[in-house]
């Protein structure tokens, strides 16, 4: 890819932050948190009901672990280890990343990161929003920083299998 690429990446990446601050800051500022509360079938602000079997509404759920509330009571240490990924990240980013088809999804990832890493600085725990039901099944709340970080290792994944076929496996 061109030059450009590492500035196009990192203002997706301040994009990505930036969105998943402020819709925190609203979800914060403008929802009392649900907890397990079911107002609406699923609580929150409800999208959708039952469109095609899905179910989406906005919620204000906190979330003191890791995904899905693993880990939760180990704070100190995903502290820890989440500013060392995001560390970790940059550093590959600028100084040993030679693909640049990994830039966007490595940016979305840290993005991500530090979306939930400063999250827990300014509230103790991370907000999470999003509330999809699938066809029955409850799928845990989450938020765009969760979103971002996904994206990238799908993203991350997808390149990774192609890049293999395309150039072989160097063994």
């Amino acid at each position: 890819m061109r030059k450009y690429n590492r500035w196009v990446a990192l203002f997706i990446g301040c994009l990505v932050l930036a969105a998943d601050l402020l819709t925190k800051y609203w979800v914060q500022s403008h929802l009392h948190p649900t907890g397990y509360s079911r107002g609406y079938p699923y609580g929150g602000i409800p999208v959708f009901h039952n469109f095609f079997g899905i179910e989406f509404s906005i919620n204000h759920e906190t979330n003191r672990g890791a995904a899905w509330g693993m880990l939760a009571n180990w704070q100190a240490y995903l502290v820890f280890f989440r500013i060392a990924l995001i560390i970790g990240l940059l550093c590959y980013f600028f100084f040993f990343n030679k693909r640049r088809t990994w830039d966007i999804p490595l940016i979305l990832i840290t993005a991500g990161a530090l979306g939930n890493i400063v999250d827990y600085f300014i509230y103790g725990h991370v907000i999470d929003m999003f509330h999809f039901v699938l066809w029955g099944y409850d799928y845990p709340v989450f938020n765009v920083a969760d979103s971002a970080i996904f994206i990238g290792i799908a993203w991350l994944f997808i390149l990774s299998f192609i890049e293999d076929r395309k150039y072989g496996l160097k063994e």
